[in-house]
């Protein structure tokens, strides 16, 4: 019985979250408020507030449960027994784009972010939980890029912290463009050219190597 109750409960949370994603995508995120949810979902606004304190708290669950899949990518490129981080980072970037282009709910959250979700005084818990990401994405890009120098797949006198700028700024704008412009290119079919080119650029360029002290 109890767990039926948990199975319930877990049920209940999914259609919520399935149900936010569509009103966020329908009416942008400021303009959503928890009883549009709960009609949507067909629940009471106390079923909203049993699983979620805050529409911020709703809206990270619902960004976060698109990434979980990357998740196992980008701690390989991390870790030091990883024999080719490099290759996990390119691939983290390529599932990204692709999988953007080719899944409706990662493109429909990704939609979400960049377009729908206005960046106003009353959406402070989520502009800091963005910013969040975005520290944690530039620190995880880099801590791979070290690990791909360790190996010898990066030049060991790369400028790492604008390596990883360029790679995130790279991918934030390619879904930018994904979504604003989706039929100038296409990056189901070229994602992987396009990431190995960016990649290539960092291990080649001079202007990307740190400076030492004459």
């Amino acid at each position: 019985m109890v767990r039926r109750t948990k199975e319930e409960a877990l049920e209940t949370r999914n259609r919520i979250l399935d149900a936010a994603e569509l009103v966020f995508f329908e009416k942008g995120v400021s303009r959503t408020s928890l009883a549009d949810i709960a009609q949507a979902a067909g629940v009471t606004r106390g079923a909203i507030y049993w699983h979620f304190e805050h529409k911020s708290d709703l809206f990270t669950e619902m960004f976060d449960r698109v990434l979980l899949p990357l998740d196992e990518l980008k701690a390989a490129s991390l870790d030091p027994n990883e024999a080719d981080p490099l290759g996990r980072l390119i691939e983290v970037c390529v599932v990204c784009l692709r999988d953007t282009v080719n899944d409706p709910r990662r493109r429909r959250v990704f939609d979400i972010l960049f377009l729908k979700c206005e960046l106003v005084e009353d959406m402070g818990p989520m502009v800091e939980r963005y910013q969040t990401n975005m520290r944690e994405g530039l620190t995880k890009i880099e801590g791979g890029l070290r690990n791909a120098i360790s190996k010898g797949q990066m030049p060991t006198d790369l400028d790492t912290r604008l390596a990883a700028a360029m790679v995130h700024a790279f991918v934030g704008g390619s879904l930018r463009d994904m979504l604003f412009l989706p039929d100038a290119t296409d990056f189901g079919a070229h994602a992987e050219q396009m990431v190995a080119g960016m990649f290539d650029a960092l291990r080649l360029s001079p202007a990307l190597r740190r400076k030492t002290a004459s």
